[in-house]
């Protein structure tokens, strides 16, 4: 019982005794294809190649008892050897010679026994490649199954919370293949775990300041009458506080590719840029369209090019511009402003959740997820987004959000 549980529970036996056995079943099928082919041959030749000879049987006093001509019978060399004759009075007579033998020697066998018993026949030549092949594949099933048994420990860490653990891959075969996927998942989930997990610890913090001015607020006022001042302040806490909570549920949504934020559909670029321009006395600017549309959700699509103005307003310190553009393959916005303009080693980082270039200030407005929220949406879509300098060459920053058209 305990044999069949091994044999059951690891693949690489069973894969091993499926190789000895199927070596095994062909070679008593050739053996026994190559044993009637030798036999059939063995009689034609027999048969084509018997001449006659000349046979006389006398008795002890040299009478003749028989005399004409013989004729031998084919058949197995090892029965020995019959010859039929026929005498010169039409008499017929069979004349039986068994083989020789040694004194007190067993006599060969003979017939299809003397193919697989005698020594070094069929059986000896089937046992002697069966242990040949079971001695070599065993250690090239055992080293291939051997990673699929890592592959398996892997999973298993991995489905206990160890997110870090990876998979050695050698080669390029489909285990190989099956390894590299493993991992780039594996790469995959870690990451939105760490998102996660960054999102909720800088989601407490920012939260918490608002919180903490509001409380600030509603005990300065305990017991007397408000202020306009004082109500204006809470007020612009409550917004900010509102704004916080729904770009942390946004960029919680764009982490989850299965979560439905909304309807793919055609949308018309010229006219949303239109409508957000004039929310903060931007300049829209047209190389050559008469119109422009990609497929996309709408609802994100404007929240990408609103956080990309706002932004820009937040820190520009004069005209800022949208500028529309195709290449044929892809939709360009791009977004200039006036400001102090961003770092070449920070282009990169600004687009991290909850990252603030330094020395900003928290008065100044935003809470860091205005740029990440870019970046996930854009691609939601199949898009980019990056930050680079003005091509005019004056002060300020660009960042150009590019959409694939239809």
């Amino acid at each position: 019982m305990s044999l069949l549980r091994l044999f059951s529970r690891r693949l690489y036996l069973r894969i091993w005794l499926a190789v000895v056995g199927g070596v095994a079943v062909l070679t008593l099928l050739v053996a026994w294809a190559w044993q009637t082919a030798a036999e059939f041959n063995a009689q034609q030749n027999s048969a084509s190649a018997a001449p006659a000879r000349e046979i006389v049987l006398r008795d002890g006093n040299g009478q003749v008892l028989a005399q004409g001509l013989g004729i031998r019978r084919p058949g197995d060399p090892s029965e020995g050897l019959r010859f039929d004759i026929a005498g010169a009075d039409g008499t017929n007579f069979s004349l039986h010679m068994a083989p020789r033998t040694q004194r007190g020697e067993r006599p060969p066998p003979h017939g299809p026994a003397a193919f697989w018993l005698r020594p070094f026949g069929f059986l000896w030549m089937l046992a002697l490649v069966g242990l040949a092949v079971a001695l070599g594949v065993f250690p090239i099933i055992r080293r291939l199954l051997k990673r699929l048994e890592n592959l398996q420990r892997s999973v298993q860490r991995f489905g206990e919370g160890d997110l870090a653990t990876r998979v050695p891959v050698h080669g390029n075969d489909e285990l190989a293949d099956l390894s590299r996927q493993f991992n780039a998942s594996a790469e995959r989930i870690e990451a939105l775990m760490a998102s996660q997990k960054s999102l909720l610890a800088n989601a407490s913090h920012e939260l918490r300041s608002p919180l903490t001015r509001i409380r600030m607020g509603m005990e300065l006022m305990a017991g007397g009458q408000p202020s306009p001042a004082s109500r204006a302040e809470i007020l612009r806490n409550v917004n900010e506080l509102d704004q916080l909570v729904d770009e942390i549920l946004l960029a919680s949504r764009l982490d989850s590719r299965e979560v439905d934020v909304g309807t793919t559909e055609s949308v018309d670029l010229i006219g949303l840029g239109a409508e957000e321009c004039a929310r903060v006395d931007a300049e829209l600017q047209l190389q050559d369209l008469a119109a422009l549309e990609v497929p996309g959700i709408a609802k994100l699509l404007r929240r990408a090019v609103r956080n990309l103005l706002e932004n820009a307003r937040r820190y520009s310190q004069g005209e800022i511009t949208l500028e529309l553009s195709s290449d044929g393959r892809c939709a360009e916005i791009r977004v200039s402003d006036q400001g102090p303009g961003v770092p070449a080693d920070q282009r990169e980082r600004i687009f991290e959740k909850f990252y603030r270039l330094p020395g900003a200030s928290e008065r100044s407005g935003g809470v860091g997820l205005g740029l990440a929220l870019v970046r996930s949406i854009a691609e939601r879509h199949g898009g980019s987004v990056h930050c680079e300098g003005r091509s005019d060459g004056q002060p300020g920053a660009c960042f150009v959000l590019r959409l694939p058209l239809a």
